[in-house]
């Protein structure tokens, strides 16, 4: 039995197909929504065992399309062995993604620029390597904005740096204009630390009912996140009720054992 990452499966549909032919049974990890205008993707989807999905959404998608065998593998969390400090004079916030116009940080530094008579810090944690032509406009709007001294682009982080990051952060955001779950939500509640979406994408999925967020429509424009982070850093009670929630959020999310037995119980019913 294998599993195979979506990403390697939409292009091997022939070794997909080979496989099953030998007696083989081929599991496919699918983190996306599969498209129906992808000819590859859909005959190696449907030559599979079966579709592993991290989302509903994806898992709506591969449904819709009437492909197999499909079960929801929800990613899971390893929680951190130390809760982070908290209480910095001013509010830090942290963004957590490769630097890509989808994850639109340009978006954010923008609305960030609105707010520089309120007290706060931000880093935008993520590769720079992926789009450098992005990256490099990020930063330069930073520069132009005057908040090279506030914001701070760290380029991808792991381990101990990584940690230092989310111990400093009072406020994630995650405003991709597409996410078909967003692990790094799930990652902030781990943390105790709250988390605001974009409304509409998959990433309010992760997000949950723990009340330790809030997912927000920003189709008006920057204007509606500018409003959203005023009001946030204005208002303590909504601050406190927030990191409240995140705490208490970190404590009930499904661990990656849960998600492994998740995996277990699909693959071995098959």
């Amino acid at each position: 039995m294998y599993i195979v990452d979506g990403l390697i499966a939409s292009g091997a549909p022939t070794e997909i197909e080979t496989a099953i032919t030998a007696g083989r049974r081929v599991w496919v990890l699918l983190h996306v929504p599969p498209s129906a205008d992808d000819p590859l993707e859909t005959r190696a989807l449907r030559a599979a065992t079966g579709l592993l999905c991290t989302g509903s959404r994806t898992a709506e998608a591969a449904r819709s399309l009437g492909l197999g065998d499909v079960h929801l593998a929800t990613p899971g969390v390893d929680r951190p062995t130390r809760p982070g400090p908290r209480g910095a004079a001013a509010a830090h916030f942290i963004m957590v993604g490769a630097l890509l116009p989808n994850k639109d940080q340009i978006f954010f530094v923008d609305a960030l620029a609105r707010i520089k008579d309120l007290a706060w810090t931000a880093a935008l944690v993520g590769s720079t390597k992926a789009e450098p032509s992005y990256a490099a406009a990020v930063q330069e709007r930073i520069l132009r904005n005057g908040l090279e001294k506030r914001v701070k682009t760290t380029g991808e982080l792991s381990g101990p740096a990584l940690e230092d990051q989310w111990n400093r952060a009072d406020l994630s955001l995650l405003i991709s204009h597409s996410e078909s779950f967003g692990m790094v939500v799930q990652e902030s509640l781990a943390h105790g630390i709250p988390v605001v979406v974009r409304k509409g994408t998959g990433a309010v999925e992760a997000l949950g009912t723990h009340g330790a967020g809030e997912a927000i429509d920003l189709s008006a424009g920057i204007g509606s996140l500018e409003k959203f982070l005023r009001r946030w850093l204005s208002d303590a009670a909504l601050r406190e009720g927030w990191q409240s929630a995140a705490e208490a959020a970190s404590s009930v999310l499904p661990r990656w054992e849960d998600t492994a037995r998740e995996v277990l119980r699909a693959v071995v019913a098959s």
